[in-house]
This record gives C-alpha cells, sequence and structure tokens, in this order.
C-alpha cells in the first residue's frame, strides 16, 4: 500500500478533500498531531499518527516530532538501489511516497512585528521532509503548494501514479521556497547587517505583469514576503491590468509625493517627474502640476498625497492619464472616473516609503546600495547675494523634485511648482538648457534653480543669467571650478548657495 505524509499548518477544504482523494485511491495516510486530529475529525479513517511510526512520541514542546530514521529512511530510499531497499525490509521500514507539508507561517507573523514567541515559527520538520522528498524526486512527490493538488490528481487518476516532469517541477517548487524561507529568517536574524555573505531574497509572486518594458518582453512582479512597502501593499480599484512600466512609474510619483505634508501632485513619465507642485488643496495642486507640463502629462502615471474629490474626478476626466493614485477616493468618486475612464487604472496606495536598500540588476550581478533617504535644509550661501525667503523655500521643494530625476538633473521652479525639469542629459550645460527653456514658456518671473549635482564650469551659471529670470541656485558644490561659478552669479547678480550633497539617480 503506498503512504502519503501529510503536516500542514493550514488546514483547509481544499486539503481535506485532496487526502480525501488520496485514501479513496488506496493511500495510508501518516500524519502529525494538529493535522491528525483534524482529518480524523473530517473523517479520513485510513490514518496513523506519527508516533505509530516512530514509536516515539514528539518532545520539546512539539520541536521535534518527524525527525526520525523511520520517517526520512521512507522517504529517502533509492528504490532503484536494491540495498536501500534491503534495508528497509530489514528494519520494517515503509517507503512514503507523497510528501505533503506547509510551514509554520514565519512569513506572516514577521510581517506583523517582531515578537518573542517568533522564533518557533521557524519551521525545523517540514523544510526537512520537503527538501528529503525534493531530492527523492524520482521517486516522491513532495507538494507544497494547495495550487498543485489538482495536477496531482489528475494524474494518478490518469496513470496510477505523478509522471517524473510534475515529480520534478515540484521538487523545484519546494526549493524554491525553502529558499525563500530560509532567506526570511536570515534577514530577520542579521536584520542590522545590510551587506551580509550572500544576498537575501525572499519574494513571491503578486501578479503576471501585460508585459515589461516593450510587448515582447515577459514580466512579473514579485513582493517582499517579510517587508511592508508602499508597493506591496496599494490595491487596484480599476482598470486594464498594470504593466512593468505603470509599476515603476507609480513608485517614483508616490515617492515624490510623499515627502510633503501639503497637498502634492506629481506626474511622472518614463521614470521622471515631469510636473510637480503642492497647493492649498488637492484641486491647486493639480492644476500647478497639469499646467507645469501639459504635454509630458499625456499618457502619464498621476499621484496625490491627499484624497480624491468629485470636483478633482471631473478635472481629470478631461485629461489622457494611464495611472492615478491616492490614499482615499471620496464617495462617488470612482462611478465619476469609472464612467468616461474604462481602462484608467485607479490605485489606492497609503502606506509610507519604507525600502532601506535598493537593487541594481547588472549582467552577471547584483549592486546593492542604501536607500538615499538623506534630506537636510543645511546651505552655505557663496555668494554676496542672499536668498529671500521665498526663495528657500522654492528652492528647497524643487531639491525634493531633483532627488528623483535622472542625472545629470535640473529643476527649475516657482514659489512650490515645477516649470521646468530636465535629466538624463549626458552633460549638465544640456539638462539646464532644457529645463531653463521649459520654465520660459510659461511666462513665469523670478525663478529658481537646482542642480542634483556640482557645476564642472560656470557655462550653467551663463546659461541662467541668459534667461534673466533664475534668480537664485541651490547645488551641492565640490567642482574644483566652484570659485568661477560663484565668480559668475556675483557678476549676475544671482544668490547661490551650497549643500554638500549630490543626488546623483542612475
Amino acid at each position: 500500500m503506498k503512504r502519503a505524509l501529510i503536516s500542514v499548518y493550514e488546514k483547509n477544504i481544499e486539503l481535506f478533500e485532496f487526502v480525501s482523494f488520496l485514501d479513496k485511491k488506496g493511500y495510508r495516510i501518516i500524519s502529525t498531531g494538529g493535522t491528525y486530529q483534524y482529518l480524523k475529525k473530517h473523517g479520513i479513517s485510513n490514518i496513523l499518527k506519527i508516533e505509530n511510526i516512530t514509536s516515539y512520541s514528539e518532545i520539546l514542546d512539539g520541536r521535534i516530532k518527524t525527525i526520525h530514521p523511520y520517517i526520512y529512511g521512507g522517504i529517502l530510499a533509492n528504490r532503484s538501489i536494491d540495498a536501500h531497499m534491503e534495508y528497509l525490509r530489514f528494519h520494517k521500514i515503509h517507503p512514503i511516497d507523497i510528501v505533503l507539508v506547509n510551514f509554520y507561517p514565519f512569513f506572516d507573523k514577521l510581517l506583523k512585528g517582531i515578537n518573542p514567541s517568533l522564533i518557533e515559527f521557524i519551521d525545523i520538520g517540514g523544510p526537512s521532509m520537503l527538501r528529503a522528498a525534493a531530492k527523492n524526486f524520482f521517486h516522491v512527490t513532495p507538494i507544497t503548494d494547495k495550487n498543485d493538488y489538482l495536477l496531482v490528481k489528475r494524474e494518478i487518476d490518469t496513470y496510477g501514479e505523478t509522471s517524473l516532469k510534475l515529480r520534478k517541477k515540484l521538487a523545484g517548487k519546494v526549493f524554491n521556497l525553502t529558499s525563500a524561507y530560509d532567506s526570511a529568517i536570515s534577514q530577520y536574524f542579521l536584520m542590522e547587517e545590510n551587506f551580509p555573505p550572500y544576498l537575501h531574497s525572499s519574494y513571491e509572486k503578486k501578479m503576471n505583469l501585460r508585459y515589461g518594458e516593450n510587448p515582447h518582453q515577459k514580466a512579473a512582479y514579485y513582493v517582499s514576503t517579510i517587508h511592508h512597502g508602499a508597493m506591496r501593499n496599494f490595491h487596484q480599484l480599476h482598470g486594464k491590468e498594470l504593466s512593468f512600466n505603470n509599476l515603476r512609474d507609480m513608485d517614483i510619483a508616490w515617492k515624490v509625493v510623499s515627502q510633503f505634508y501639503e497637498p502634492a501632485c506629481c506626474t511622472v513619465k518614463h521614470t521622471t517627474p515631469c510636473g510637480v507642485a503642492l497647493g492649498k488643496n488637492v484641486i491647486e495642486a493639480f492644476k500647478k502640476t497639469y499646467y507645469a507640463d501639459s504635454i509630458s502629462s499625456f499618457g502619464g502615471i498621476m499621484a496625490f498625497n491627499v484624497s480624491i474629490t468629485k470636483e478633482l474626478a471631473k478635472e481629470i476626466n478631461r485629461i489622457f492619464l494611464e495611472v492615478i493614485l491616492a490614499p482615499s477616493y471620496e464617495t462617488d468618486v470612482l462611478s465619476i472616473l469609472k464612467k468616461n475612464k474604462k481602462n484608467l487604472r485607479i490605485i489606492r496606495i497609503k502606506y509610507p516609503i519604507s525600502d532601506q536598500l535598493e537593487y541594481v540588476k547588472i549582467d552577471g550581478g547584483v549592486l546593492v546600495q542604501q536607500v538615499d533617504h538623506f534630506f537636510s535644509y543645511d546651505y552655505k550661501i557663496v555668494t554676496k547675494k542672499k536668498f529671500s525667503e521665498q526663495e528657500i523655500k522654492s528652492l528647497f521643494f524643487a531639491q525634493k523634485v531633483v532627488k528623483y530625476v535622472k542625472s545629470n538633473a535640473i529643476v527649475v521652479a516657482k514659489g512650490t511648482q515645477t516649470l521646468g525639469i530636465s535629466g538624463g542629459q549626458t552633460n549638465r550645460l544640456w539638462a539646464a538648457r532644457q529645463a531653463i527653456e521649459r520654465a520660459l514658456e510659461k511666462k513665469k518671473k523670478k525663478l529658481v534653480l537646482v542642480s542634483d549635482a556640482f557645476f564642472p564650469f560656470r557655462d550653467v551659471v551663463d546659461e541662467a543669467a541668459i534667461s534673466g529670470e533664475i534668480k537664485a541656485i541651490l547645488q551641492p558644490g565640490g567642482s574644483i571650478r566652484d570659485e568661477e561659478s560663484v565668480k559668475a552669479c556675483d557678476e549676475y547678480g544671482i544668490a547661490m548657495a551650497f549643500t554638500g550633497k549630490r543626488y546623483f539617480k542612475h
């Protein structure tokens, strides 16, 4: 008689129906304490307690239940090796053909917060039995995902047993799970170590995406098993399925508006902010943002850090956006937006930004660095002319934007509204020219300019002076030609300060 070992934390109707199927197919069921009680209570009679196999009760408050040669011998014996099978017969060990296990919920418990009992949710026996079954996949079927019950049932119904192809796939899923599980535990113990000898990786697939950066590229979205985060816990309320590019742009847009306490709006295209503004209310923030770059806003991602009102929903209906994000939506807003925007992706997002590390994949490796959460209002005036209070407010608003623009990056602003953003240029002069040109199109006066890095030459100051409207500049400083830029500002009557902090973004 074939045997199936069942030991699970999550007990549900799917489990019962699957075990009932195995029972009807003639499998002898072996089970541990809680699982045994559950199955027995629900009518599975052809069942053995694990103690009936090992002749040994569980000990140490359940820490040891299944670690025994009679269990692992039955799982690991290679049926094609006569010596293995002779050993089993001599010691009256029965082969085990199916191992179905799910783990203690370490992921879930860690997400809910660290507590003294968390260590008891580190599963030892479960992963060990599954790894043993997966190693011996030529003969044993390892199951850890309830979504695979149907596949196993179909093959047993059709062939009398599972195929080698399926067993190999299920074995791969076991090691995929145990690696993520162990990585999560490792991160828990090494939470103060940013750069351990081996890179942690514990992410679970949340969804398949429409495609990657381009339609011919397949893509999927994975979320952390142990860390909260804004992009882990958002909810899509309406619209088409999300794409790879949508998610990247959403991430940037939310990070920008999350920096501000005042009502804020940000539009992003191709991972670059194209318009950002603050307002006395959400309508003002929206109108200033849209005015900042109405052309680039077409088909963009727009985020807000406050609730979307009915008045705003009507304004949004007049323009084309791919995605909108906000922490909440007033009553009837969704019905207004859905009426004319069948494909608009409407996202509710409210969690703060929490990542401490960021990763960039390169061919054959991964770059890891701390997330740049640094922001300071410290600065040193280096010119004869000083900043006005209004200029200070505008400059630091723009600096919060320039952090999220690809280098070389320049932001030109008036008050708390961007008027010209340029990034991704291979030299700073081109970035400055583009940002200034876009700003001047709006016919605004008394503008400020912020740079993500120092000016290698005075040419950026010269370009600012040509505009006639740039009155204040904020930059990190640190160039060997800083004095040339300071001298140029003094010549033109422009105020400039150094912050000492660079905001490169590649």
